[in-house]
Parts: C-alpha cells; sequence; structure tokens
C-alpha cells in the first residue's frame, strides 16, 4: 500500500507566514509607542517644570492621550490577529488530527482513552490566543530599551544590563525546573481521564457489580497524583515568578536610586532618572511575562511536538482513481492477517470466492479467527498477505469510498448522538429518508422504530443507552444495510436478539440475497446460519471446510438433519440446545 505523510504541523503554518508578519509589525508600533510614557515624563520634567507653561503640559497630555489611544488599538488588534492565527492552525490541523486518532484507535485499540492529540493541538491554540505569545515578540526590543537608557547616562544602563542578566537567568533556570515537572503533570492527567472515560462508559457494569467505592478510590489516587503534580508545577512557576516580579520592582527602585545620585552629581536631569526607571521597567516586563507564563508555553511546546510525532506515524492512504460502484463480487486470495499490535496470525491463507445473491456463513470455535474475517472483509484490518477483492479490484484502491460499499454490523454495538435516522443513514449530512426507511423495513426494525417516542426522530444517547439490546441492534443491522452496499457483514447479529428479533434477522438476510447483494455471517448460534448457501469452518484461523453448507456440515456435524432445519420450520427451537454443536 502507498502512502503519504499527512500534513505537518509546520506546513499548517506555511499559510500563516503573512499574519505573522502582520503580528511582527503590529509589535514594532506597539512597542515604539511604548517610549511614549518615558518620553512624556522627560519633557513633562525637563521642560514643563522649568518653563511653568500649562499650554505646553496641556499639549503634551493631549498628543500624549492621542498616542496611547493608537497603542491600545494596535494592542487589541494584534491581539485579534494571534488568536485568529490559532484557530486557524487548529481548523488545519483538527481533520488529520481526528484522523489519525481514529487510526491510532484502530491500530493500538486505545477506543476509550482521550485524545491526546485534540488536547495537544487545543494546547498550541491556547498558546497562540494567549498574551504570553506578545512577550516572544516583545523581547526583541528588550535591548533597545536598555540602549535608550545607556542615553541617559552609562551607569543606568550597566544597571539595566545587570538586571537583564539576572532575569535571563531567572528563566532559564524556570525552563529546566519546570520541564520535568509539566510534563509529568500532562501525563497523569491523562491517565486521570482516561480511567474517568473508561467508567463512564462501563457505568452500568460499575453498578451491577457493586464496584463504585473501588473505581472511586482508584480515580481519586490518580486525580490526587495529576493534582500533586499540578502543584508541583504551578509551585515551581510561582516561585520564579515570583522572584523576577520581585527583582523588577527593585531594579526599578534601585534605577531611581541610582538616577538620583546621578543627578545629585549634576550629570543627568531629573526626566532622565524617571523615563530611565520606566524604560527599565518596560525593558523587563516581557522576560517577567514569559516566565509567569512558561508552563503555557512548555504544555504548548509539548503538544507541538506530539502532534509531530503523531502525525507522522499515521500516514494517510494515497488517492487512487475513483473506482466505479462495484458489483458484489467478492474474493480472497490467500488472505493472511496479524491484528494490531500482536505477533501471530489469526487468520492464515484464506481464499474463497462469493458470487451475487449469496450467504456465506462462517463458524468455528471461539478465537478461530471469525471476528479478525469480519474486520478484514470491512477494510478494518489489512491482510499481510493476499488480498480481498470486490469486483475484481483490491478493496484498499477504493479509498475512503469503501465504507459506502460495504454494510458491517460488529459485535459491540456502538451508536451515536444523533436521531434514529441519523444513526442509520452513517450520520450523512443530507441523509435520503427513502432510503432509511428502506433499509430499517430490509432489517425489520421498522415497526419497532415507530413505536419510539419520536418515531425515527427520536433522540439516541451515546451507545444507545435509551434502548434495549435488541433495539440496538437491529438499528446497527439497518445501518449496515443502508444504500444497498454490496456486501454486508454480520458478526454474531443475533447475539442480543429475541425470537421477533432473530426472525427479523433472517428477513433481512433473505432481503440482502433477493437483492443479489452478498452477506457474511459469523455465528455462533445455528439459527444464524439457516440461510446460509455456503459455510466456512474456522479453526485457529485456517480453514478446516468450505462449501455449501449442509455439504459441510455434514462432514462437520454428527447431527446435522437437526441443525440445518430453517427456523420457520421449529429447527431454531429445536437447534437451540445444540448450538455448541456447531462450534466443535
Amino acid at each position: 500500500m502507498q502512502t503519504t505523510a499527512t500534513e505537518s504541523p509546520q506546513a499548517a503554518l506555511k499559510g500563516t507566514k503573512r499574519l505573522f508578519i502582520s503580528l511582527g509589525l503590529f509589535s514594532l508600533f506597539v512597542n515604539v509607542l511604548m517610549l511614549t510614557g518615558p518620553l512624556y515624563m522627560l519633557q513633562v520634567y525637563d521642560r514643563v517644570l522649568s518653563s511653568r507653561s500649562t499650554a505646553t503640559l496641556v499639549s503634551l497630555t493631549l498628543l500624549i492621550a492621542g498616542l496611547y489611544i493608537i497603542m491600545g488599538v494596535l494592542d487589541y488588534a494584534r491581539g485579534r490577529i494571534a488568536a485568529r492565527v490559532g484557530a486557524l492552525i487548529q481548523t488545519r490541523l483538527d481533520p488529520k488530527v481526528f484522523e489519525a486518532g481514529l487510526n491510532r484507535a484502530l491500530v493500538s485499540g486505545e477506543r476509550g482513552r482521550p485524545w491526546s492529540g485534540l488536547r495537544d493541538l487545543e494546547a498550541v491554540q491556547r498558546f497562540m490566543a494567549s498574551p504570553v505569545l506578545f512577550a516572544l515578540f516583545d523581547i526583541p526590543w528588550t535591548p533597545i530599551f536598555l540602549f535608550a537608557i545607556f542615553t541617559f547616562h552609562p551607569y543606568l544602563g550597566w544597571l539595566a544590563v545587570a538586571g537583564g542578566i539576572v532575569l535571563v537567568g531567572i528563566s532559564l533556570a524556570n525552563q529546566q525546573m519546570t520541564k520535568r515537572s509539566t510534563s509529568e503533570a500532562t501525563a497523569t492527567a491523562m491517565v486521570s481521564d482516561s480511567f474517568a472515560e473508561t467508567v463512564r462508559q462501563q457505568a452500568e457494569v460499575v453498578q451491577g457489580l457493586g464496584m463504585q467505592g473501588a473505581v472511586l478510590t482508584r480515580w481519586q489516587k490518580n486525580r490526587n497524583r495529576a493534582l500533586h503534580a499540578n502543584l508541583v508545577s504551578a509551585d515551581v512557576v510561582n516561585q520564579f515568578s515570583t522572584m523576577s516580579k520581585t527583582l523588577r520592582f527593585f531594579l526599578q527602585s534601585a534605577m531611581l536610586g541610582l538616577g538620583a545620585w546621578v543627578v545629585l552629581r549634576g550629570e543627568m536631569s531629573p526626566g532622565s532618572m524617571i523615563a530611565g526607571s520606566v524604560l527599565l521597567g518596560r525593558a523587563l516586563a516581557p522576560i517577567e511575562q514569559l516566565i509567569g507564563g512558561w508552563a503555557l508555553v512548555t504544555r504548548a511546546r509539548q503538544g507541538w511536538t506530539s502532534l509531530e510525532t503523531q502525525l507522522a506515524k499515521s500516514p494517510t492512504a494515497k488517492k487512487h482513481l475513483q473506482l466505479p460502484v462495484p458489483k458484489p463480487r467478492v474474493e480472497l486470495v490467500g488472505v493472511t492477517v496479524v491484528p494490531p499490535e500482536q505477533q501471530r496470525p489469526s487468520l492464515r491463507a484464506v481464499s474463497l470466492k462469493l458470487a451475487p445473491g449469496q450467504a456465506l456463513g462462517v463458524i468455528g470455535p471461539s478465537a478461530s479467527g471469525k471476528s479478525t474475517l469480519a474486520r478484514t472483509l470491512a477494510g478494518i484490518w489489512k491482510p499481510v498477505q493476499g488480498s480481498v477483492r470486490l469486483d475484481g479490484a483490491d478493496i484498499e484502491h477504493y479509498g475512503s469510498d469503501l465504507g459506502g460499499y460495504i454494510g458491517y454490523l460488529p459485535q459491540d454495538i456502538a451508536l451515536f448522538d444523533g436521531t434514529v435516522a441519523e444513526n442509520i443513514a452513517r450520520l450523512s449530512v443530507a441523509p435520503d429518508p427513502q432510503k432509511v426507511v428502506e433499509a430499517a423495513k430490509k432489517a425489520g426494525a421498522h415497526e419497532m422504530i415507530l413505536k419510539l417516542p419520536d418515531g425515527y426522530d427520536t433522540q439516541l444517547l451515546v451507545g444507545g443507552a435509551r434502548l434495549s439490546g435488541g433495539q440496538r441492534q437491529r438499528i446497527a443491522l439497518a445501518r449496515a444495510m443502508y444504500n444497498n452496499p454490496a456486501l454486508v457483514v454480520l458478526d454474531e447479529p443475533n447475539s442480543n436478539l429475541d425470537g421477533e428479533g432473530g426472525e427479523a434477522l433472517m428477513h433481512a438476510i433473505r432481503a440482502i440475497k433477493a437483492d443479489g447483494r452478498i452477506v457474511v455471517i459469523m455465528a455462533h448460534r445455528p439459527a444464524a446460519i439457516s440461510e446460509c448457501d455456503l459455510l466456512l469452518v474456522l479453526h485457529e484461523g485456517v480453514v478446516q471446510a468450505f462449501g455449501p453448507r449442509d455439504e459441510v456440515l455434514r462432514e462437520q456435524v454428527r447431527n446435522h438433519a437437526t441443525i440445518a432445519l430453517r427456523p420457520q420450520d421449529g429447527g431454531a427451537q429445536a437447534a437451540a440446545p445444540k448450538a455448541e454443536a456447531v462450534n466443535q
């Protein structure tokens, strides 16, 4: 399979170059206007007080007010630009990160864990919208402000430089000491959130087994670890932030004291003394702000690095020429599948052909490879050897269109937030009502859905919590049959069905066959294979038998005649006690 890497975070920055240039220009004018205060002080002390001119004071004050208004507008504008840079980066990377999270869940099985990639992206976005970003744009102006202080008097300049060096040292120490604590706080918070999400998804199990106390104790333990790590990180950041703020206040006062001594010696004017103190505060402010917000900087940097790693490890399939809608013809050629994060194959060299209108039943003991075959046919897991072909083409060549040509009903039924109709239509943006009802009727779920409070418009919670297991399974079956897919794969489709639901399933299988489609059923119960034309027997991933159902059963099961009876003839009830025999 040929792949290309997903869009990297650096690629997402390409379109923001002009915005960053705009941020730099706005920062230029904002920092130039920051000189307004010191210049005003200088003029008031050296000109207004000496001349005792009220008109000059009023003129200067009006001018300064206008300049401050302009500075405020520019500062507000750069804040809006920075926020939109963050939003643009998030918008560009959101689909890629979401897709990478899905791929990671399929590969690693971490389906109950929060998607760290989305959290990392949010951390980057928060940093871009925070004032800490402006500190990075303002720090280059610190040397310019220090040089301006030198123009007043060298003594004041060297004091400012010394203070700046100490603050930089504090900043570097802050970076080193908070790096570990911030990483630990992030990691422990993710563990705590992951456990809480798992508990939420398994609320019924927790309640039914009386695990509330044990679950709460373990969650609190994880939560307290995360809280402790956050406190340690916050204490370290607060320590250095307090040190930098105290030092800056001291330096400003020291600047006034040293300036007063220089003024007494007649080497500088009083206005320069005040202006120097104000300039020092402005020169050191970005460094202090960066120290105070270092935790945000560190988290954003970690998030950015993590995004690069995650997206690099999650390649997307190379786009292929869009193939026409496939005809229902399926062929497996020497398919060997190794499940994700495992070493041994669970399917070995499976080969078979299925023609339009055929139904294949797959039986075998637990861990024989039935669900692996279902996932492989649905394109979820990819063979390490061999190929799965739909209408002569490898299913990988259909790309993202494959899901529309295949109906899949997994063992674990998952419904989503939305209406029943939206779930059947696979959350399509513009579902076809006629196709929704048609799929429900073929699945034998139409009457059941009409009895719901709002029928097809009934709003479902995550997982379909308002429905019984049988209702969820029948809606999921209708979803698998939506839009008449060429191949329908049903993994244990009658595990939660009662008698009525079982009959509806048989009706659905007959409907698929009548439409000339192909259906593959992974079964434990004999009733599920009663409508099958072909039977595949798996054992430890190897094909033990494949052929017409009755011939295979005659070879594999001694009491074949009882099991092979159709449900409408009473065979389902007669075969129920013999269910285990099918899997022997």
